[in-house]
This record gives structure tokens, sequence and C-alpha cells, in this order.
């Protein structure tokens, strides 16, 4: 199995940036996906995860109303989408997949597979 994160680099503050995590080897259909990160020096974190029915989501409160998780089950794909950004988001994203099925993708989830990240960096 295998999670693909792409679309990381450099940007402005207040840019936008549109993350990819492409998995293969299994299908997540049923299974529910986040996103975290990993900033210099600090712990990783949760930023958002969707449910496998794509009726749920949740938000870190740091990135509420700025990020947004979606996901394209046909593609095996989720994506975030990420808007005014701001330089405390630097950090390398990881994307996640719950190896279970039915999950809620909440930041309690349990997160079996892991992306190998990409970078993002606000510059201010």
């Amino acid at each position: 199995v295998q999670l693909q994160a792409s679309g990381g680099g450099l940007v402005q503050a207040g840019g936008s940036l549109r993350l990819s995590c492409a998995a293969s080897g299994r299908t997540f259909t049923n299974s529910a996906m986040g996103w975290f990160r990993q900033a210099p020096g600090k712990e990783r974190e949760f930023v958002a995860g969707i449910s496998w029915s794509v009726g749920r989501t949740w938000y870190a409160d740091s990135v509420k109303g700025r990020f947004t998780i979606s996901r394209d089950n046909a593609k095996n794909t989720v994506y975030l989408q990420m808007n005014n950004l701001k330089p405390e988001d630097t950090a390398v994203y990881y994307c996640a997949a719950d190896a279970d099925t039915f999950g809620d993708g909440s930041p309690l989830s349990k997160y079996d597979y892991w992306g190998q990240g990409t970078l993002v960096t606000v510059s201010s």
C-alpha cells in the first residue's frame, strides 16, 4: 500500500495550495482518510479528516475556515485545499488512511497507512 502526497511548495502568506494524496495497492473507498502536519521542532498534529462516506469532516481549530478536505473515491485520492495560508502553516504535510472500514475520520481514528510527506513553506 502506498500513499503518494504531492502539491507542496513555497507560497506567500495569504496564498493557496492544494495538496493531493493518491492511494495505491488497495482501495480506501470505505475508509477514513486524513491529513497531518509536522513543523520543525514540533510534534506531528492532526489537520483534517474525512469519513469513509464523505458525510463528515473534522478540522483542527487552527485551520477551520481556511482548509477544506475532500475525496474522490473513484480516483482513490484525498485532497486538502489550503487558503489564506499563514507562516505558522509551514510544515511537512502527511496524508494518512485508516485500515479499518467505516471510520469517521476524527483525530482519534486509527490511521495505519502514511504517505511520505510534502513540504509546505509559507513566507511572510
